[in-house]
């Protein structure tokens, strides 16, 4: 199950998502959607591979990887250029939750002064769970697509505008690991077959 305590240990998988505080939205127009996968690509990018993401106005689900031990200390160098130290294993973990929070203040921040608001926006740490087994793996990406499904914004996972689905099948440039994540489904013909099937709801975990 998903929890805030997990660590996100280099070159492992996981699922994390996030929801608003309260009553509040997360995206309230197309812009505000877009610049959350710009920050996505500039806070995280660096730490994470991001396999698939859906973005539901009030929560978002993000599928990633950790980054490599020697990648994350190339990212550290290039974020901290001015410090003179070592990223040690034990550092990891933390220095990756850090860009995830930097990445959820700096939507915050945005979001807050271009509607005039004040205060927290997304509750207070993130929740996330490890992707441990192969079938897991196939399931999230499903579930992570299927999401908009269950909270009733559409019908089908296609009819989803704000999810990686159109992304991963298109030849449009993406942030994504489309060509890994597509080569695990075994090309796209079968990637979109696998997203007919019916959800696992055991897999919800808000």
């Amino acid at each position: 199950m998903p929890d805030y305590q997990t660590l996100l240990h280099p070159d492992h998988y996981y699922h994390m998502f996030n929801h608003a505080v309260g009553n509040e939205n997360l995206f309230r127009n197309d812009e505000n959607y877009s610049f959350f996968l710009r920050k996505v690509k500039e806070y995280l990018t660096p730490v994470t591979d991001i396999f698939s993401y859906n973005l539901l106005p009030n929560h978002y689900h993000l599928f990633l990887k950790v980054k490599t031990e020697d990648e994350l200390i190339i990212a550290y160098k290039s974020i901290y250029p001015v410090k003179h130290k070592e990223l040690t294993n034990e550092e990891m973990p933390a220095f990756v939750l850090q860009q995830v929070s930097n990445f959820q203040n700096s939507y915050s921040k945005s979001f807050n002064k271009v509607f005039g608001r004040k205060g927290r926006l997304f509750l207070e740490s993130v929740k996330r769970s490890e992707i441990v087994t192969e079938e897991y793996y196939s399931k999230i990406v499903h579930y992570v697509h299927a999401n908009a499904v269950h909270h009733g914004f559409c019908k089908r996972i296609e009819d989803w505008p704000h999810s990686s689905y159109h992304a991963l099948i298109s030849n449009a440039p993406t942030l994504l690991k489309r060509t890994e994540l597509l080569n695990w489904f075994g090309g796209a013909e079968a990637f979109i077959r696998f997203h007919k099937q019916p959800v696992e709801l055991k897999l919800k975990e808000e």
